[in-house]
């Protein structure tokens, strides 16, 4: 499952976030977006986690939380609409 990660302190890392996500579950793959103008974090991460039952989890568990002074928000992602 791909879970959308937002509201995240510019300061965080892809290997912070892989081990946050990790307590719950496997993780395949950890993406933080950066704004390519800047080449700083925009505040949000995609990451993917193959098991089902621990990526729900991990959403349950995480969305609301405080993570580096910020309340993250989890939620599965939605694949990108094309127009």
């Amino acid at each position: 499952m791909n879970i959308y990660i937002g509201n995240l302190s510019y300061t965080v890392k892809e290997s912070d976030l892989r081990q946050v996500m990790e307590d719950y579950g496997t993780v395949d793959s950890a993406k933080l977006i950066i704004d390519r103008d800047t080449n700083r974090s925009k505040g949000f991460a995609f990451v993917e986690m193959p098991i089902e039952a621990e990526a729900i989890n991990a959403i349950k568990e995480l969305d609301g939380a405080e993570y580096q002074g910020r309340q993250m928000v989890l939620k599965e992602a939605t694949p990108k609409r094309s127009y």
